[in-house]
């Protein structure tokens, strides 16, 4: 299992820290003695430690920016809400490349000493195939709007490499959690006696634990010998349809419903059901190679750790 050094009072910036995994990650952190500091885009989320900030009016706490250690850059309009029409497309885009572009310069302009620039990406960057072929931090992005929109986004942190800072990027798979996100859609329909596979049932869900997940942006702070990117996802491979089946079971309900097609998929999200319809899978090899010890390596187990 990871072993954590216990850094006490290293300062720490979420971006987009009041999210589902910035919520857990916070806690994790402080209980290993780290001061958090979530930047939020939200002004109603003000509190002793969450402070607002708006790349696109330049507003952000320059006296936490200047001591800061490490930033997790979270922040990013939620890729699976609202139809991908070219106004939201923009904002999904800017909403990632834009904020680092912006927390780069200013972290130039001050001269901050950084250690580590830690960003979330997707495994969107890879596309989907649906044979035998399992992708790696290697191969290169698709050229569609997700594999386009995390090539940009990875750009934007590797500026903070430019500088001599340590970056590390996380292309992240479908985090499981009771608290909300994809889970919380899928519950619904198979409550219901609806457990149905998607589209052909056949692509690939790459999934990771937000346990998983947070462990690793913890590991991604603390050790050294982590640059680069990094597949965030478990170990196991499941397609939609075993995900579904996995799932339906854990809540012991039927899978029975017959596959609910592609193209209703499509009339009701538009391009953004490219998320539920494609998939590949995806390597966690180097990441466990760099010493991680998955504690939810398989479906069933991750599942199972939630109280539905």
């Amino acid at each position: 299992m990871l072993k954590y050094s216990h850094n006490v009072m290293k300062n720490v910036i979420i971006t987009g820290g009041t999210g589902l995994v910035g919520n857990h990650l916070s806690k994790k952190l402080r209980k290993l003695g780290y001061r958090v500091y979530i930047f939020s885009s939200s002004v109603n989320h003000e509190s002793d430690y969450i402070y607002y900030w708006n790349y696109e009016k330049g507003i952000i706490n320059h006296d936490i920016l200047k001591d800061v250690d490490y930033i997790i850059h979270l922040a990013g309009a939620n890729i699976s809400s609202g139809r991908w029409t070219l106004k939201r497309k923009k904002e999904l885009v800017d909403s990632r490349v834009n904020s680092a572009e912006f927390l780069f310069n200013k972290i130039k302009e001050n001269n901050v000493s950084l250690k580590a620039f830690i960003s979330a990406s997707a495994v969107g960057y890879y596309g989907a195939v649906t044979g035998d072929k399992v992708f790696g931090e290697d191969d290169i992005p698709t050229d569609d709007f997700l594999g386009n929109t995390c090539k940009l986004w990875e750009a934007a942190a590797d500026k903070f490499s430019d500088l001599g800072i340590r970056t590390v990027k996380l292309r992240t798979g479908i985090v499981l959690t009771s608290e909300g996100g994809a889970l919380s859609k899928m519950k619904t329909p198979i409550k219901l006696g609806f457990g149905s596979a998607i589209g052909t049932g056949k692509q690939y869900m790459p999934w990771i634990h937000i346990d998983d997940l947070c462990n690793i942006y913890i590991k991604a702070i603390e050790d050294d010998n982590m640059k680069g990117a990094y597949n965030a996802v478990a170990p196991s491979f499941s397609t939609n349809k075993e995900f579904t089946q996995i799932f339906a079971k854990a809540l012991n309900k039927p899978f029975w419903f017959p596959l609910i097609p592609s193209f209703f998929m499509r009339l009701i999200f538009g391009e953004m059901s490219d998320i539920l319809l494609k998939g590949s899978r995806i390597s966690s090899d180097k990441i466990t190679n760099a010493g991680y010890e998955f504690k939810y390596d398989k479906l069933k187990k991750a599942l199972e750790s939630f109280n539905f």
